[in-house]
Formats: structure tokens, sequence, C-alpha cells
């Protein structure tokens, strides 16, 4: 018998597999990654040794207009112990500096002031130049050329008209841009929404290449490394945080290289091999990310790595907030035919990608793939307009995927946590 607690929500949804067949359970080794220094000094250290690119303070002398690119409340990065060491070792040297603080909210809604008290403390709050970015602000972008993809390279203009620009974030595994971190700073974080559009375009997200911990030869990536060059990204500090959201690893320096670092940091702790199975159970982590379908996606294409062709994907996920946005809801639940909304959303073209098209275009081939059992506390029919099959337990969704596969032992892969892995072949 083997007992998993799936996080759901702020909680657990717990199953005894006693019975099933249960063949694999993927974890991450980095929930059990103990750290040589506490946070602080994990950042502290990699700020004194930066990878590829002088220090901070050698960078920031002379310079008037110092831009940090912070990221925003939708992603944990602990900003409280990255940002005021960033902060020190610039006015260190150069105490004058105008600093301002701007959040790469990317095409997301503005980050409260509550939000920013959350992130940075109120000391940084109530004392720091911070200004939030807005995608559809087109006074605001400044053009900096043709993406390797066709699209207009936008971005904001502190951040092109900056002296200095810097960036703080967070490496974790990503669903199609291989991993989070570095560049993204740029690319979305301050670019105007219709180069993230170009960017995330049907062709760029149908690349094989485009998946989870691959970045040589993933044209996404290689579209936002393009961009944090072209802006001139000079230096970034970025983490890697485990379970509790807390920071157990740093990297500091040249956008590139120690991103290039942090990743392969990564994927030692996070790489799993597939364990191919007729039924593939995967989570989004639980609280904050799995508050809808939209974000859920992210968790699924975990269990895509590892089920079977024609088989099942159970996904736990609370999505208390429901769909997630209306254009992705939408894109399925407007058609039953999804090899027809395959069809369209890939004749779409670089510069005519709609708003989380790529979210929809990757449920859509996960759906191809196999059949998903969707765990939350979304409305049912919200979860049957979307082409899944809803359920309301642990135990509710192995029965119907057991009838769905025909048999009365399938092969179970449970997958705890979707979103900490990187399912891949070694």
């Amino acid at each position: 018998m083997k007992n998993i607690a799936f996080p759901y929500g702020k909680d657990f949804l717990e199953y005894n597999f006693e019975n099933e067949n249960l063949i694999g359970v993927l974890t991450s080794s980095i929930h059990g990654y103990v750290p040589e220094l506490r946070a602080t000094e994990l950042v502290k250290k990699a700020m004194a040794n930066p990878i590829g690119s002088p220090t901070l303070a050698e960078l920031a002398k002379g310079k008037k207009k110092i831009v940090l690119i912070a990221s925003d409340h939708t992603r944990p990065v602990p900003s409280k112990v990255i940002v005021p060491p960033m902060l020190e070792e610039i006015r260190s040297v150069n105490p004058d500096a105008d600093i301002t603080i701007l959040i790469a909210t990317g095409c997301h809604r503005l980050t409260t002031r509550d939000e920013l008290v959350a992130k940075f403390g109120e000391k940084i709050v109530d004392n720091e130049k911070i200004e939030v970015h807005i995608s559809t602000n087109d006074e605001d972008m400044v053009h900096l050329g043709t993406l390797p993809s066709g699209g207009a390279l936008k971005i904001n203009r502190l951040a092109a008209e900056a002296d200095l620009l810097i960036a703080e974030g967070f490496i974790e595994p990503h669903f199609f841009a291989g991993f989070s971190g570095g560049r993204k700073s740029v690319l979305p974080g301050v670019a105007s929404r219709e180069t993230v559009l170009a960017n995330h375009c049907s062709e760029f997200i149908a690349s094989d290449k485009a998946r989870t911990g691959v970045l040589d030869g993933n044209p996404i990536h290689n579209d936002m490394l393009w961009a944090a060059k072209k802006a001139k990204l000079a230096y970034i500090v970025n983490v890697v945080i485990d379970d509790k959201k807390e920071a157990i690893y740093a990297v500091a320096g040249d956008v590139e290289k120690a991103h290039r670092t942090g990743c392969d940091f990564l994927s030692k702790l996070c790489r799993v091999s597939p364990v191919y199975a007729d039924i593939a159970i995967s989570t989004n982590g639980g609280y904050p990310l799995d508050q809808n379908i939209y974000q859920s996606v992210k968790g699924m294409t975990a269990a895509e790595a590892t089920v079977k062709d024609g088989g099942v994907i159970i996904m736990i996920s609370k999505c208390n907030d429901g769909h997630g946005g209306e254009s992705f809801y939408h894109q399925l639940a407007d058609d039953n035919d999804l090899d027809k909304i395959m069809s369209g959303i890939l004749a779409k073209g670089r510069n005519e990608t709609l708003p989380d098209q790529w979210e929809g275009q990757i449920l859509v081939r996960i759906l191809q793939k196999a059949t998903v059992i969707f765990v939350s506390d979304a409305p049912d029919k919200m979860i049957s307009d979307m082409h899944m099959i809803p359920a309301h337990s642990v135990g509710e969704a192995l029965v119907k995927a057991k009838e769905i596969i025909g048999k009365d032992s399938p092969t179970i892969t449970a997958i705890p946590d979707g979103i900490s892995v990187m399912v891949v072949e070694k």
C-alpha cells in the first residue's frame, strides 16, 4: 500500500494505492535539498562571485539611471532576500543613482500595493521608486528591432533607456520556455503585448524543442535571449527555491551564462525519467499555482510526458477561480472538434497570435494524446465544456479512468507535484 498526498489548494488530497498497479512515483529531489547557507548569504555569495560579468558594484559605477526588473505577484520569487543586497551594492559605489524597480507583469494584471508589500516589505515599497509595467500601453514602449520570430521587439521605455539594466528572478522548469528566469525578465516581463504574442506563436509552441527543460534549439528561448541582449540586460540575480518557496541556490552575473549555470543545477535535482503508464496522475503543486485551469496546463504536461498514447491523465487542481481566461476557455468550449481547433490555431501566423492561444494549443495537444479527468472545485460544466471529464476525488477519478482504459488493473504513474519535475528521457 502506498499513500500519496497530492497538493490541492492550501491542503492535500490523500489516496492509498492499495490494490492499484502503481508502477512509478516521480518526485523532484529539490524538496529534500539542504542548502549550504541561509538564503540571504546564498545571494550575497553569488553576487560576490558573478558568472561571466563584472560585479554589480563595478557595473553601477558612474551610472545615472538604473532599472531593476523584478518579478510580479504571480511568481513566488523571494524578492525580500534578493533586492535589498542588490540595492545595497549599487549604493555602496553610487549613492546618488536614480534607481527604479520595474515590475515585470508581462501580460498579467497590475500588481497591487498590498502585493508589492508582501513581495518586498514596507521599507522598499515606501522608500523606493517602483513602476508597474503595462504591456498594452504602446506609448510607453520603445522599438528595438525584429525578433528571430519575425515579431517586433518593443519593451518598456524605462528599461530601454536605462544606463544600467539589471534583474532579479527565480529559475524553475517551464513547460515551453524550458526554464523560467534569466532572459524572461525582458520577454515577456517588460515587453509589449504585441511582442509577447509574436514570441508565443503557434509555430514555436508546436516545436518539439519548446518543452520543459530544453534550451538548446528552443525557438521561444532563442527569441527571449535575443531580446534580453538587445535590451542590454547586463546583470541578473536568480535563485532556485524549494517547496517552502525559500531560496536554496543562487547565481549572479551574465544573463546567459549565469542563467545556464542555474538551470544546470536545477536539472540535476528535477530531471526524472518517464515511467510510461496507462494512467498518469499530476498536480499543479497546490496554491498559488492551482487556482485556475489555465495555470494547470503546466502540471498536465508532466503527465503528458509519461502517459501512454490513448491513456488517461488525472489532473488534480483546485481551480477555485475557474478557467482563468475567457479567451482560453472559448478556444476549447466553442468547438467540439479538437482536430479542427488545433488546425485553426496552427493556421495563425507569427503576428496573428491571439491572447492565451498558446495555453489552448498545449491543452489541445494533450487532449489529442490522452483523455483528461479533472479533479477540481471548478463547475462540472466548465470542465466538460473544455473537453475534459470532471471528478471530485482521486478515487472517483480512478474509477472513471479504469472504465475508459478497459482494464481492471491499468498501470499508474503518480506525480505529486507536476511543476517541480522535468519528465524527460535521460
